[in-house]
């Protein structure tokens, strides 16, 4: 019997528990480790913190669902891994053993690297849905009583995607009541351009979010680093294309939502083979890390190299779509070192996205992921809003039930009418 421990909970984890149920053999065992006894879907976040959306409506609570797939779940996390001796301390005090280990846990939220930032200082966060609550609250004091909003992503960010779909919630939001001439709105990033999201750009995303922003009267800052948030004042560096000087910001705010840095989640930190400095899981290209063999890691805690040098670091993102073709690899080559042969899958690593815009949407296909790319393009219309609304409800369904087939793959594509493209 082999026991495969799945340490994360998320998208990343519950897509790699279901893809390991269906390859592993009856003798073999499946545990999940959280630190939340409930899944939540990331994607709806921005809609929950505009009152879009009841928390509850994008949760699924873990023990049942993954019982009635004779998976184990631990809900209480995990404190410290010990790959020298397989195995991970968890927050009670019980120690679990595992054979074989996929890493999933997301990041660890670097709101701690800019002085009052976060939901702990004077900015929101959309990045869990705890986060997406408190600023929902905060938002129906702020339409009670407007301003000027700042929106964006802070230096050494790698998810700048729903920074852009909350910007135009936002404004959506906002003519909805009829108010969205009391808010004057700016996107601080540390993209070299609008649009870069990380990934060098995908297709047009430049020249259309910034005609979107034009429309949008959404004013913007590209080369920002935030240096120091106070009440109701978010202070900007923005530098030209050599990281020098260019300007110093003083923005007066009466609501703002900036995206942290990530970093790797304290329970790897320091563990020399098995992480890089910010704490990011090494993996080769099969999803396994390269000195501790049984270890292998998916999603957003796994270490990528960013795209290309910019003036100020920005990292690059995992879309759910490249998260579950990690997963599909990291498990596939479990089970073929269960079976003693050597790992031989590979994940796609493409980036394909559906993009809310409030009322409409953008949606973007990068394959692969890194440039240069053998498809590039980004296209708006209303039917990718709608196609991710209904996205919401029908990986929600397939958690309950039991991922029995890759969602993204199946879904998305067929959204867009690319299924030509499944690998």
């Amino acid at each position: 019997m082999a026991h495969i421990v799945i340490l994360g909970g998320g998208i990343g984890g519950i897509v790699s528990a279901y893809e390991m149920k269906k390859l592993a053999r009856p003798q073999d065992r499946i545990t999940v480790i959280s630190d939340s006894e409930t899944f939540h879907f990331t994607p709806s976040n921005p809609w929950v913190a505009v009152n879009w959306r009841k928390p509850g409506a994008i949760k699924v609570p873990l023990g049942g669902v993954l019982a009635r797939q004779k998976i184990d779940f631990i809900g209480v996390g995990a404190t410290r891994l010990h790959p020298e001796t397989n195995s991970i301390e968890l927050r009670d005090g019980r120690k679990v053993d595992y054979d074989y280990l996929i890493i999933a846990t997301g990041p660890r939220l670097a709101f701690h690297e800019v002085e009052g930032f976060g939901p702990q200082g004077h900015t929101h966060s959309i990045c869990t849905v705890d986060h997406a609550v408190q600023a929902a609250a905060e938002w129906e004091k702020f339409v009670a009583d407007p301003g000027p909003i700042v929106v964006g992503a802070a230096q050494g960010a790698s998810c700048f995607g729903p920074a852009y779909e909350f910007a135009f919630i936002m404004d959506t939001d906002l003519r909805r009541r009829g108010i969205r001439d009391k808010v004057p709105m700016t996107f601080v990033t540390a993209e070299p351009y609008i649009g870069h999201l990380g990934l060098g750009g995908v297709g047009d995303s430049k020249g259309m979010l910034e005609s979107e922003f034009r429309d949008h009267h959404i004013k913007w800052i590209c080369n920002a680093k935030t240096t120091k948030v106070e009440p109701g004042k978010l202070h900007v560096l923005e530098v030209d294309e050599d990281g020098k000087e260019k300007r110093k910001h003083e923005l007066p705010f009466k609501y703002g939502m900036m995206l942290p840095a990530f970093m790797g989640i304290e329970a790897v930190a320091g563990i020399e083979g098995l992480t890089n400095p910010r704490g990011f899981i090494l993996i080769d290209k099969h999803q396994r890390n390269p000195k501790f063999q049984n270890v292998y890691s998916v999603g957003v805690c796994v270490a990528i190299p960013p795209v290309e040098a910019t003036p100020v670091p920005t990292g690059v993102p995992k879309t759910g779509y490249m998260i579950e073709s990690m997963a599909t690899a990291a498990t596939l080559n479990i089970r073929a070192a269960i079976d003693g042969q050597a790992p031989d899958a590979v994940p796609t690593w493409n980036a394909i996205c559906l993009a809310d815009m409030g009322d409409t949407g953008m949606a973007f296909v990068a394959i692969p992921e890194i440039p240069p790319r053998n498809v590039n393009w980004m296209k708006k219309g209303k039917w990718v809003h709608l196609s991710k609304v209904a996205f919401e409800k029908y990986f929600l369904r397939k958690v309950r039930k039991g991922l029995t087939e890759p969602v993204y793959e199946r879904y998305v594509l067929k959204a867009m009418g690319l299924e030509r493209l499944r690998a």
